[in-house]
């Protein structure tokens, strides 16, 4: 199941010793600045890297991501990178005011801290969880580094009841991070106010061995910014968070990157053995549930997620229920759909009533609310039939596959070669899905109302563009069609 293969792997790993050797070097010596810096792929070919060196640690914090807890009415945590200067994870936190006294009356919290070794140097790695809160409250923050303390941070607790609040959906961010990537992210913020969560559906980087991949981390909160702090981030991992490895009888595996668990503190209410990246979110009445594909078809926690999304699923009491991950059910990009995928989670989807599920990985856009095709979606709703799962799969980042043969007939709308951003309104009853291309026209979305027997999905009444293909080898804007193998 593992794409790579061994050679490619025989080198990744060679490589990667000789970096782990020079970690251990620089653990043994405190003198020693950095590591060599890694500018080849297992293949022999150069790695793209950020001119000049703008990720190194510093003795102030950067990197700072807000997450949210699983009650994030009254819980959320913060993760941030220092230089080793700084020993250990401190915040302060305090009630907002409208004056420049918050450091007054300030909590000092504490959190742990972790190292994260690569060709910058060691850094480490700090988590600290904000718990007790009062919800819809607006706090700040701020975290320390060994010069001092970063700016104050501002982030608003959920309400403890059902509440109309706005998320943005982002799809692969991975290729092009800082280059292609920032303006959808930035421009989702710019013409959107009020983003109260982030969800993002997994490849957040490129990487995909046991080489430094640090200044893809870097180019991705840089490309989110401050934005990044002061909104709670939901990711999924995909198969680029992990990194292929070979088990000592030869076979191939994969790990998860040292990047992610450190950058993320995420609730810890997941299922074994992958509770580092699985776990689920209550906010103003959506249960967000995230689900890790990678280690489902690769690593043998495909029963595990499975019973626990039926678990999760059948204790929710929100009034919607989103599921993210990166696999999708159903490709618009591979030839065949994900068999174990659809075996396995499709059913409970069906069962349970999910309202979105919310996927990546195929770098193309598709919506799809009926595998028998869109005509058939069209007459179920003209004929007033009740709407279950919509699956969506969208791209952020500059990264493109081709669309495949079932995209003219089976998906309501499909995109190639477009990057996009989604903004998603939830009210009690009702669903406002917009999904928007990178200098923010209006490309598709659909408006979901709940009634006694089920959902009803609504097509958009105003205009939206055509749709977005590749003829032949020239793209919808009219440059070469940027497709890449998959």
């Amino acid at each position: 199941m593992v794409a790579r293969g061994r050679n490619k792997l025989l080198i990744s790993l060679a490589l990667g010793a000789a970096a782990m050797a020079s970690a251990s070097a620089f653990a043994d010596d405190p003198a020693t600045t950095a590591f060599p810096i890694v500018t080849l792929t297992e293949d022999a070919q150069p790695i793209p890297r950020s001119a000049g060196l703008p990720y190194a640690p510093r003795n102030l914090a950067d990197r700072i991501v807000l997450t949210a807890g699983a009650d994030t009415a009254r819980e959320m945590a913060v993760a941030f990178r220092t230089d080793t200067a700084q020993a250990t994870a401190e915040a302060e936190i305090a009630l907002s005011v409208d004056g420049p006294t918050l450091g007054e009356k300030a909590k000092r919290v504490t959190g742990k801290s972790m190292p994260v070794d690569s060709s910058y140097g060691r850094a480490l790695y700090h988590q600290v969880r904000f718990e007790g809160l009062t919800p819809d409250t607006v706090y700040n923050y701020r975290v320390k580094g060994a010069a001092g303390w970063s700016e104050w941070y501002q982030f608003r607790t959920a309400a403890a009841e059902d509440k109309p609040f706005r998320f943005l959906y982002l799809g692969d961010i991975q290729n092009g991070i800082l280059t292609y990537a920032s303006r959808v992210i930035r421009q989702a913020f710019h013409a959107n106010g009020d983003i109260r969560l982030v969800v993002h559906a997994g490849d957040l980087v490129g990487q995909r061995d046991d080489l430094d991949h640090d200044d893809e981390w870097g180019e991705w909160n840089q490309a989110g910014g401050y934005n990044y702090a002061i909104v709670p981030q939901l990711p999924a991992t995909g198969n680029h968070e992990y990194v292929d490895t070979l088990k000592p009888d030869g076979s191939e595996s994969r790990r998860l990157g040292p990047y992610f668990p450190a950058q993320f503190a995420l609730p810890k209410n997941g299922v074994k053995p992958v509770e580092a990246t699985t776990y689920y979110v209550d906010y103003q009445g959506v249960r967000f549930i995230i689900l890790d594909g990678t280690a489902a078809i690769d690593l043998g926690s495909m029963q595990a997620q499975t019973d626990w999304l039926d678990k999760t699923l059948a204790s929710s009491k929100a009034n919607w229920n989103v599921v993210l991950f990166h696999q999708p059910v159903f490709t618009c990009a591979r030839p065949n759909d994900t068999p174990e995928i659809k075996a396995a989670w499709k059913p409970v989807f069906e069962k349970r009533k999910v309202d979105l599920v919310l996927q990546g990985h195929d770098h193309c856009y598709s919506r799809l609310t009926a595998e028998a095709g869109r005509e058939a979606s069209a007459k179920a709703r003209a004929d007033g039939t009740i709407q279950g799962p919509v699956y969506l799969v969208s791209v952020t980042g500059s990264k493109m596959y081709r669309l495949n043969d079932r995209t003219p007939w089976q998906p309501d709308k499909v995109a190639e070669a477009t990057e996009l951003y989604q903004i998603v309104d939830v009210e009690p009853k009702t669903i406002r899905f917009r999904t928007f291309t990178a200098s923010g026209k209006l490309y598709d979305g659909f408006d979901l109302t709940r009634t006694d027997q089920g959902n009803r999905l609504s097509e958009l009444a105003e205009p939206t563009l055509a749709t977005r293909r590749c003829s032949g080898e020239i793209g919808p804007d009219g440059g070469a069609c940027v497709a890449s193998g998959k």
